[in-house]
């Protein structure tokens, strides 16, 4: 598994690269949000590192551009504790967020949680899910919408399958929380609606009247077909 760690903090990237490796992974660093996009495009790697304060660009707009050509998982460092800039690292494309100071077993462990929901758990070859226009290739981890193929990040499609392979089995946040990302966020649980309206966005024809994704209000969020 290769990762891109990205932070101006030289001595933090250190620290990082050298735990990550300890873990049995190859670690590339930049230092900058421009090198970071560059990195990104050149080479291939399963999952991305990236601080949201940096020179040239910033970890949001590197995201953005990054999502452009890749769906790679990204965790965001932020030295900020506000909901807004978390969901704001979301809005950009983000899979999870760490919140400066950190301890590294929880660095760590989230990597291992991300890159196993990034692989997936091991699914029959040629498994597709249907229901009216959208259907997913389980194999290859593709939505496709109406026949054109939808960009998705890992946790985004990891969440539309968890709900279209129950399909009327309604999940409060909390439960998608800790089904989808693996541990839970300590009662932050407005990343599941930013990335609910995200894929309301990419798969549905009127996301303000979804067909599919639906809310069951009070409760949580359910799959019609």
């Amino acid at each position: 598994m290769k990762i891109l760690v990205v932070d101006d903090e030289r001595t933090l990237v250190k620290g990082m690269k050298f735990n990550l490796e300890n873990e049995g992974y190859e670690v590339e660093c930049a230092y900058d949000g421009a090198a970071a996009v560059d990195l990104a495009r050149e080479g291939h790697f399963d999952l991305i590192i990236l601080d949201l304060m940096m020179p040239e660009l910033d970890g949001l707009e590197a995201c953005m551009r990054i999502r452009e050509f890749s769906n790679v998982p990204v965790i965001m460092l932020t030295a900020k504790s506000e909901d807004a800039d978390k969901l704001m690292g979301f809005e950009c494309g983000a899979d999870d967020y760490l919140t400066k100071p950190f301890n590294i077993l929880e660095l760590k462990a989230r990597v291992r949680a991300l890159l196993r929901r990034a692989a997936g758990v091991q699914r029959t070859r040629g498994s597709i899910l249907t229901a009216g226009g959208l259907s997913l290739d389980m194999e290859a981890r593709v939505a496709v919408r109406d026949g054109e193929t939808v960009d998705l990040t890992a946790k985004e499609y990891d969440l539309i399958e968890l709900l279209m392979r129950n399909p009327r089995r309604v999940y409060s946040r909390e439960n998608l929380m800790n089904v989808v990302w693996g541990y839970s966020y300590a009662g932050d649980y407005r990343t599941v609606d930013v990335h609910i309206r995200r894929l309301r966005e990419k798969l549905e024809q009127n996301p303000a009247e979804p067909d599919h994704i639906m809310t069951k209000w009070g409760v949580g969020y359910y799959f019609k077909e």
